[in-house]
């Protein structure tokens, strides 16, 4: 008997978002089913990562990057020329005050550098300490007003400071970011639009984890959300959804332990990759609408998924 496939119907919505701007600007979310189950071309958006401070990188990327490394505005645009990138996550390390506890300014200087050197989107991170996280993405949001970027990301603990200044003052998309739990995310998607920020101007980063290192949490959290969504048209759980996958896929044992120190392993670089493939995969099925990833052939390899999935 021939195949026949039953499209599952259901009420709710994810909302479009829009990032980057001019010709640049790329959306993502619109779907109305679960991820390419129905005709209307779902598809994920792929970012590539860089780093202002990125001495902890495998040594395969000095290989890739050389200098570049030592300059995001140039490493910036290698990044997307090599991967194909549909836009790109910088991430402002250097600023953690337990680390090089770069300045505000220095920081926002450096996303203004890397915004201008390519034509692609731009989500700008910080440093994963709240309350430096609060000033420098304010001020970030702020230097590349209209830019219509995504400050990744909002917590419990800055969210009002990050949602005033990103998306209401300056016309920025801000990232709600929870600990892979689904009522963690509502309630801040709650905070932030009761705060006056438009649903539209949101997305979720709902957390990650490796394949083989907790994953299953993740992805039946993002299967709960999408349901929601969807299923329930729970409007406070119909935001895109953006994964990095890039930090955890390439600080655990399989993508760390060198070729001298697990020889039967093989090569470093071909396992970091296929975990972070493995990793960006899972999440691409598992609703995800934008993926960011760290090594370029990652990034051509989930857009490759990507493309024959839609047919």
């Amino acid at each position: 008997m021939p195949y026949k496939r039953t499209e599952q119907k259901f009420n709710g919505k994810i909302n479009v978002c829009e990032i980057g701007a001019g010709d640049a600007a790329i959306s993502i979310g619109g779907e109305k089913t679960l991820p390419f189950l129905g005709d209307e071309g779902f598809k994920t958006a792929v970012g590539i990562a860089i780093s202002d401070a990125p001495e902890d990188w495998a040594d395969c990327f000095k290989t890739i990057y050389g200098d570049d490394l030592k300059n995001p505005a140039a490493f910036a645009k290698a990044a997307v020329e090599k991967s194909g990138a549909d836009f790109i996550l910088v991430k402002l390390a250097s600023a953690d005050p337990n680390g090089a506890d770069n300045s505000v300014e220095n920081c926002v200087a450096t996303a203004v550098a890397v915004e201008a050197a390519v034509k692609v989107p731009v989500v700008i991170e910080g440093c994963k300490n709240a309350e430096k996280d609060a000033k420098l993405l304010e001020a970030v949001a702020k230097a590349l007003e209209n830019k219509n970027v995504v400050l990744f990301s909002a917590v419990e603990d800055n969210y009002k400071t990050i949602g005033a200044a990103g998306a209401m003052a300056y016309g920025q998309k801000v990232s709600a970011e929870s600990a892979v739990d689904i009522n963690l995310a509502k309630q801040l998607n709650i905070l932030l639009t009761q705060l006056g920020v438009k649903s539209q101007d949101i997305v979720m980063d709902v957390g990650s984890a490796a394949a083989g290192y907790g994953f299953e949490y993740v992805a039946s959290t993002m299967d709960r959300i999408r349901l929601a969504g969807l299923g329930q048209n729970d409007e406070s759980l119909q935001m895109p959804i953006i994964t990095d996958v890039s930090s955890d896929s390439w600080s655990v044992k399989e993508s760390v332990f060198t070729e001298a120190e697990a020889p039967e392993w093989g090569s470093l670089e071909a396992r970091g990759i296929g975990m972070e493939v493995t990793t960006a995969a899972a999440c691409v099925v598992g609703g995800s609408n934008a993926i960011i990833v760290r090594h370029p052939e990652s990034a051509k390899t989930i857009k490759s998924m990507i493309a024959g999935l839609i047919g």
